[in-house]
């Protein structure tokens, strides 16, 4: 049975009842298959499900759900040359592209399978009682992270792998011990397809309830509105637009039960080159700004859209390198448009000026490679200029000062990333800009440049509102299965009753805090 562009729920492959949808070729700008969309009853399915599997799912033992994590790796390599075809046709990315990201899937998948048979990411807590403690005895008193019930996660349309339906969010969710629902984006519902039938194989040769993960199909906002909404969602993970990110924390918030929402958002991704960066290294930085705009036809969410310094070449040499770049070509219509309609509002500026690019010349899937100049002192009187035009365009902001370019720094919210290109590590003002980068940012670079994002423990992919609804979270890293646990402490429960966690033989072997210093040890 062809599986291609179908939902996933409990176990069935279903063709829901909703309206139809198209899988789009971009390269093409054709549809490739109809695909139909699922209703608030097949989200009431999936999530009733879900919540039933959650009993059985706090049962699992680390190591069973080390084993469905590596499992799952195993299958969507076992999926071969059709999961990239498929991701290229619905994606119009190429091969090399798309085979590096299904590494960059199945090393996250297997980092979280690491973590969790470690078992540090529990925490677990002890402290012990003292009953001859004056004036009051102090009870035992034990604490580890818990699985925190049906996660909804929505797959993001430029990482189809690595952020899509089976992506970091839904892997760490999973690693925690939840059930997961997925909601595919309707750019690469085939390519959801596949995921979820190798994460089908791998619930169900690890044993696991039917219910542990589902994938609904669908386009339009009905279909994640009823998601959030349900009451058996415990937390949301969002890769997108701020529109869509602001719209599921508004009605996450609205609940009679509020959940977090986590959701990766908007980011204009500064770089600021600093006066000796360009006195020693100016050509150099413009080939690599003009790179990384261009990378992925600036469909990553920490593409460069800003560049903040002096007054120089700098601009007009980046701007040459730019329009000897190829054009690429978007990921779907509606990202094409958007972008198409805000370079075309941000043209009808007339401060605002276009050293190369414009608007799309043949069709909005293939946008010019773009780059505009614009005044310290207009960006500092015009917050629209403060928003992320998601594609190969970027804004020089020329200062006349380094007074200037701190004042710049402070102006811009909250961002993914920020760049400082300088060798002056000692100079008061490279410090006073970090500082000040640090206060609005997830990730601070030096000289180099902020596409590409590394899978590692310290990895922060988040930031202050609007980069990230939680400035505290990550969706990237191991840190990243924070987002989906909750702390529950136990008072002189009966050892019998502790997660293994916490019981005193430390049937884990894991590290403990056994009253304030880490030990292995039973107590």
């Amino acid at each position: 049975m062809s599986i291609q562009g179908q939902s996933y729920i409990n176990g069935q492959w279903v063709v829901p009842t909703g309206g139809k949808f198209s899988s789009w070729n971009p390269v093409t700008d054709s549809a490739i298959a109809e695909v139909s969309s699922c209703t608030r009853e097949d989200v009431e399915t999936a999530a009733n499900a879900a919540a039933a599997a959650m009993p059985v799912l706090r049962a699992k033992s680390t190591d069973d759900i080390a084993k469905l994590l590596n499992t799952i790796a195993d299958e969507i390599e076992a999926l071969g040359s059709e999961l990239i075809e498929t991701g290229m046709a619905e994606t119009g990315l190429p091969e090399a592209r798309l085979i590096g990201e299904r590494g960059r899937t199945c090393g996250q998948i297997r980092a979280f399978a690491n973590l969790v048979a470690d078992g540090s990411y529990l925490q677990a807590s002890i402290d012990l009682a003292q009953p001859d403690r004056q004036p009051l005895p102090k009870p035992d008193i034990r604490a580890c992270f818990q699985p925190l019930g049906p996660i909804a996660v929505f797959g993001a349309s430029n990482f189809p792998f690595a952020f899509g339906c089976l992506g970091g969010d839904t892997a760490a969710a999973l690693a925690a011990g939840n059930a997961v629902i997925a909601k595919g984006h309707p750019s690469h519902p085939q390519t959801s397809s596949l995921f979820a039938k190798a994460t089908a194989t791998a619930i169900e040769k690890c044993d696991f309830p039917t219910a542990t993960f589902s994938l609904l199909q669908g386009s339009g906002h009905e279909l994640g509105t009823a998601l959030v909404e349900h009451e058996a969602i415990k937390a949301v993970g969002f890769t997108g637009s701020l529109g869509g990110g602001r719209a599921l924390m508004d009605i996450a918030a609205k609940r009679a039960t509020p959940i977090p929402v986590y959701a990766e958002m908007g980011s204009v991704n500064p770089v600021f080159v600093m006066p000796d960066a360009l006195d020693n290294n100016l050509d150099d930085i413009a080939a690599g700004l003009a790179g990384s705009i261009v990378m992925g036809t600036g469909q990553f969410c920490t593409s460069p859209g800003l560049v903040v310094t002096l007054k120089s070449e700098l601009a007009e040499k980046t701007a040459a390198h730019l329009s000897e770049q190829p054009q690429g070509v978007m990921l779907n219509p509606g990202i094409a448009s958007a972008l198409n309609s805000g370079i075309q509002e941000r043209l009808g500026n007339s401060k605002v000026e276009l050293l190369t690019g414009g608007l799309a010349k043949e069709t909005p899937l293939k946008p010019c490679n773009s780059l505009m100049k614009v005044s310290a002192e207009t960006f500092l009187s015009d917050d629209e200029l403060l928003e992320e035009l998601f594609g190969p365009v970027s804004l020089v902001v020329e200062c006349d000062s380094v007074t200037q370019m701190q004042a710049v720094a402070k102006h811009i919210q909250g961002n993914l990333t920020a760049t400082i290109h300088t060798q002056a590590f000692d100079d008061d003002a490279v410090k006073s800009l970090l500082a000040a980068l640090s206060a609005t940012t997830g990730r601070v670079l030096f000289n180099g440049y902020p596409t590409g994002v590394e899978v590692c423990p310290s990895m922060v992919h988040g930031g202050p509102y609007p980069a990230s609804s939680s400035a505290t979270a990550t969706s990237v890293g191991t840190a990243a299965i924070n987002r989906f646990v909750s702390r529950v402490a136990y008072q002189n429960c009966p050892d019998n009753l502790l997660p293994a966690a916490l019981q005193n033989a430390n049937p884990l072997g894991i590290w403990r805090l056994v009253d304030g210093e880490f030990s292995q040890t039973t107590v």
